[in-house]
């Protein structure tokens, strides 16, 4: 008995040890570290971090309107950013799912754009907010490509959101194909059969049952929405006027350009508890609408 409990443990030091250690490395140990330095002014160089206690908390709450706009741009651009995504990469899903020709290079096309890095996307779509929408609004006199996409509040917003939902539509377009194909034909033909039409199809049985990659897409689009740094460093920087600054980007600046590594672990622990308040909630809200087959 001892042999074969000695074995078992050894098996899993083996399968699970290394994994389980660099998590610890990666992920445990730095969030621990980045909870205890959120309770000093370490300027992230000095070996000396002088305790503060709630300090940074009571300063970004009451001291600090860069940060809860951010926060504010982050919510606004999260709730837009998460329902344009679902929708659009469910209305691609739901059209590839039909016996197109194309449809295997249509997802393709789709999902290509997730594979390029943000910074790289920022930068090309920056080239073509500036010079293509330019060039396109000079030949055909179109007040739409005339607008300074890049240098207004309102217009600089729907730009990263324009670019964020191009980006990740095909990502969530390939999970709603996956969750589409596992929809018995067998449901849908017998409510035509019974005079059903394609819309309440549609409402009735396809969406119902596709509600597990609903709570995952939902999950997804969550998280990359409250998470964007790359795309809005390389498009925006946060501007016109921090106006597009999102909360990781503020964190970014506050931790590594201040030089107030303190302050900003304190902000990226704020960020992480709302995320993940967020996050759960949602899984259960969307886990509730699940129905089996």
């Amino acid at each position: 008995m001892n042999s074969k409990k000695s074995s078992q443990l050894l098996q899993q030091l083996i399968f699970v040890g290394p994994s389980a250690l660099c998590f610890l490395v990666i992920v445990v140990v730095p969030f621990l570290l980045g909870l205890y330095y959120s309770f000093t002014d370490w300027n992230g160089v000095s070996r000396h971090a002088g305790w503060v206690g709630f300090r940074n908390y009571i300063h970004i709450f009451t001291e600090d309107p860069a940060f809860l706009n951010s926060f504010w741009f982050t919510v606004k651009f999260t709730v837009l950013g998460v329902i344009l995504t679902n929708v659009l990469g469910f209305i691609l899903a739901y059209v590839l799912t039909r016996s197109l020709r194309t449809r295997n290079v249509l997802r393709t096309v789709f999902f290509v754009p997730h594979v390029i890095g943000g910074l790289l996307l920022g930068f090309i779509w920056q080239f073509i907010f500036v010079k293509g929408f330019s060039s396109v609004g000079a030949a055909t006199g179109l007040s739409f490509f005339k607008l300074p996409w890049l240098g207004t509040e309102a217009t600089a917003f729907w730009a990263v959101v324009i670019v964020f939902v191009w980006q990740n539509a095909g990502y969530l377009m390939v999970i709603y194909i996956s969750s589409l194909n596992n929809v018995p034909k067998s449901l849908i033909e017998a409510a035509q059969i019974d005079g059903a039409s394609r819309g309440q199809v549609l409402r009735k049985i396809t969406v119902p049952l596709v509600m597990p990659a609903v709570t995952v897409c939902l999950f997804l689009a969550i998280s990359w929405s409250f998470k964007l740094f790359d795309l809005n460093l390389s498009l925006t920087k946060g501007g016109p006027f921090k106006s597009t600054e999102s909360v990781a980007l503020n964190i970014y600046n506050e931790a590594f350009n201040i030089s107030r590594f303190g302050m900003g672990s304190a902000k990226a622990i704020i960020f992480f508890i709302v995320v993940a308040l967020i996050s759960i909630l949602q899984v259960r809200a969307t886990k509730r609408k699940e129905v089996e087959v």
